[in-house]
């Protein structure tokens, strides 16, 4: 029987090898069988699991290591997911296993990505796709474990293959409870670059910020990608964040973290994460953001917005 909302979004809860393989490698075989596309998109170790208990039979099948694809998880819903599904032709049901969720996400990384388990139900709700959602219980902590039942309306618990509605899932509240303040940055220090913006000075601001990371270690692609980056943080801030802003720049754990302060609030939680339409003119600030940063953080409300951007060195 067909679910009555077109998008289904389980959680497959896993406590180790056997498991996973059994509630994946169908997943994918059932989707092969009906001639409809499908696409794994898992971490590295994971993603060789899947690929090898399917041998020639996954030749169909679209494979992205999450590690990479999906390091930033503001990136995943416009540069994974969607990317895959708006590519398929019309008429048939996409499938898709996305794990952006395991054991080596640092505390800094977790919150994005429970915002961003959230906001699938939102970025597909009407859409002929489904998307399976591995979840490690043997190494994921019990925060982890308890926002996947929040972030997804069905659930399957760890060997049992079947599939039960989720009686604490409350995507919204997941993602009003990730916008937390995020660290302060630094305020001075020989390695830190703060300096308040307007629309008179945004040339000037962005030379600053690119000569600053430069004498951080940033080099080539990475340097290109924060003078982007702080271009259409700073613009975005003149345009809708009341005209003015703080930009920061400064060295944290092998990053340069490039931080824009301003006045303004975001309203849209799908804001940076929707993909940009052939015809689209302008609103493509947010999405070219999260596309080159290796790490997005964003806290908005009352008082203003920021949004923190991470590049490794």
């Amino acid at each position: 029987m067909e679910p009555a909302e077109p998008f289904v979004h389980p959680a497959l809860f896993y406590g180790d090898t056997r498991e996973y393989l059994t509630g994946t490698v169908p997943f994918v075989r059932a989707a092969l069988a009906a001639d409809e596309p499908v696409a794994v998109a898992v971490p590295g170790e994971n993603l060789r699991l899947i690929q090898d208990e399917l041998g020639t039979d996954g030749a169909d099948v679209r494979w992205l290591d999450m590690r990479e694809a999906g390091r930033n998880p503001g990136r995943i819903i416009p540069g994974v997911l969607r990317a895959f599904a708006d590519a398929q032709p019309p008429g048939r049901r996409v499938h898709i296993i996305g794990e952006p969720v395991w054991a080596g996400r640092s505390p800094v990384e977790y919150p994005a990505c429970a915002q961003h388990e959230a906001l699938i139900n939102a970025a597909f709700r009407g859409r002929e796709v489904t998307i399976l959602c591995p979840y490690d219980t043997a190494r994921l902590d019990e925060r982890a474990l308890a926002d996947a039942y929040a972030t997804h309306p069905v659930v399957i618990p760890a060997g049992s293959g079947a599939e039960h509605p989720s009686a604490a899932y409350d995507p919204d509240g997941v993602v009003a409870r990730y916008n937390e303040p995020l660290p302060p940055a630094p305020g001075d220090g020989t390695d830190v670059l703060q300096v308040a913006f307007d629309e008179d000075s945004l040339s000037a601001v962005r030379h600053l910020a690119t000569d600053h990371g430069a004498r951080l270690g940033l080099s080539g692609l990475a340097l290109e990608n924060l003078a982007l980056i702080t271009a259409e943080l700073t613009t975005n801030s003149v345009v809708h964040g009341g005209g003015t802003g703080v930009l920061t720049v400064w060295p944290e754990d092998g990053y340069v973290l490039c931080e824009v302060r301003d006045k303004g609030r975001l309203t849209d939680p799908l804001a940076g994460r929707r993909p940009a339409s052939r015809d689209q003119r302008g609103g493509r600030g947010l999405l070219m953001v999260n596309l080159l940063a290796d790490l997005v953080r964003t806290h908005t409300g009352p008082e203003g917005t920021t949004i923190r951007c991470h590049l490794r060195r």
